[in-house]
């Protein structure tokens, strides 16, 4: 008779979640996540397979919350500049006010583990797909409302905040003060084309 699994899935993926985005990926040992979850090892491996299979639970859960996150404060009807300067320094508020300066889970990984992991870099690059489309809605948005130029390219404007903001998070872990990532902010907002 099978034995039943006793410990509860997603606050151990949480658990490991803390730890390999604290640490990194190559820094955390199976000693470290026995240590963080409560659990044995024979129990991890028999739930996730191998630390693979943990990272890559604890970066899609990381991955699904911090996109939701975004999607919710871009769907807002205010004026899009307003929206993404809310959440521009919403993730630079995140970086200045983490001590332990780990930055984005998702961008960490995007530097630590790729391009020789492709499941990682899968979960990354459609973490991003669905912040570019959440951006992209909002951009949308201010098109018709007549807040952008009407022949804007809103994809590659949308690229852009995305790559603002993995800028902001890696600039973040270097300990760049909240001053000068709020200037990139604004610069990045300036860059936006105005209406005609």
């Amino acid at each position: 008779m099978a034995r039943t699994r006793e410990f509860d899935t997603e606050a151990v993926v949480d658990a490991a979640m803390e730890v390999f985005w604290s640490r990194g990926y190559e820094a955390t040992s199976i000693q470290h996540l026995v240590e963080a979850t409560g659990i044995g090892r024979g129990s991890l491996y028999a739930a996730f397979g191998s630390k693979d299979g943990l990272y890559e639970a604890a970066l899609a859960r990381y991955a699904a919350a911090s996109t939701a996150r975004m999607a919710d404060r871009l769907d807002r009807d205010e004026p899009v500049r307003t929206v993404l300067r809310d959440l521009l320094l919403s993730l630079v508020d995140d970086t200045a006010t983490d001590p332990a300066k780990r930055g984005c889970l998702m961008t960490n990984t995007a530097v630590e583990r790729l391009p020789h992991d492709p499941t990682a870099g899968r979960i990354v690059g459609d973490a991003f797909d669905r912040i570019a489309e959440s951006v992209t809605a909002a951009l949308r948005r201010a098109r018709a409302r007549g807040e952008l130029p009407s022949d804007a390219d809103v994809t590659a404007l949308a690229d852009f905040v995305v790559t603002t903001i993995q800028g902001l998070r890696v600039q973040g872990k270097t300990g760049a003060d909240r001053r000068r990532l709020a200037s990139v902010v604004d610069t990045a907002l300036h860059a936006l084309p105005a209406p005609a």
